[in-house]
């Protein structure tokens, strides 16, 4: 039986995937497409910069977030001079510190897939009087569609599993900043195992799920039709 906190922390948990999603194919999109536009140095460094979640210990990077966005940070003393309350301990924070988590999750499905359609779909739209922004629009997104699901899956699912980061820049404030991974954590240190487990369990029942999505969202097509070409000649 889900308790009152158990239904907040869901509820908490749901919003931040969903703002998080939100948020990340926004910026993620245009930054994975210029990222597959060329291959130069700075390019790469961006691209190293954007993928470093996914190496770095959850708490090292929410240690540095919190810092920048605290009351003695450079992000934070702007937002203090401009008469904006600090992130830190707020949801807007754990927005904030969640977007940049799952950052990785939408611009590298994103960026490979641009680089698989290559430049003839944007010469045959140029071809057609299409700008770069209708190009973009109309011919590479529907394209790219099933890379669009996978990154919003991968974005959800990530934001909502997400602990180090949520920790640190969050806090465990109830109602406010206690999602369901720190409900969790609250009840191991409180030796509730048996709550623990329905929202473990749950939460694993969801990566599966969540796995099985991005299988079905990406059935091979191109490996199903080379092998219905045959060989080249």
């Amino acid at each position: 039986m889900l308790t009152d906190a158990d239904i907040n922390a869901i509820r908490l948990s749901l919003k931040l995937g969903a703002t998080t999603t939100l948020f990340t194919l926004l910026l993620g999109s245009p930054l994975a497409w210029w990222l597959s536009r060329g291959d130069t140095f700075f390019r790469r460094l961006i691209g190293s910069v954007v993928t470093m979640p996914l190496v770095l210990p959850p708490t090292v990077l929410g240690f540095y977030l919190l810092v920048t966005l605290g009351p003695l940070g450079p992000v934070g003393k702007a937002f203090k001079a401009l008469g904006i309350p600090t992130l830190p301990f707020t949801f807007s924070g754990l927005v904030a510190a969640s977007v940049i988590c799952s950052m990785p999750f939408v611009v590298q499905p994103l960026q490979n897939a641009f680089e698989a359609l290559g430049e003839r779909p944007l010469e045959a739209a140029a071809t057609l009087g299409a700008n770069a922004l209708d190009a973009f629009l109309t011919v590479i997104m529907p394209q790219a569609r099933p890379a669009f699901l996978t990154a919003a899956v991968m974005s959800f699912a990530h934001a909502i599993g997400e602990f180090g980061v949520v920790l640190m820049i969050g806090g465990n404030i109830p109602n406010v900043t206690r999602v369901l991974s720190m409900q969790i954590y609250v009840y191991v240190e409180n030796m509730e195992y048996g709550r623990a487990h329905v929202l473990a369990g749950g939460l694993m029942a969801f990566a599966v799920l969540t796995m099985m999505a991005i299988q079905l969202l990406n059935p091979r097509r191109k490996v199903k039709r080379r092998a219905d070409q045959g060989p080249n000649p």
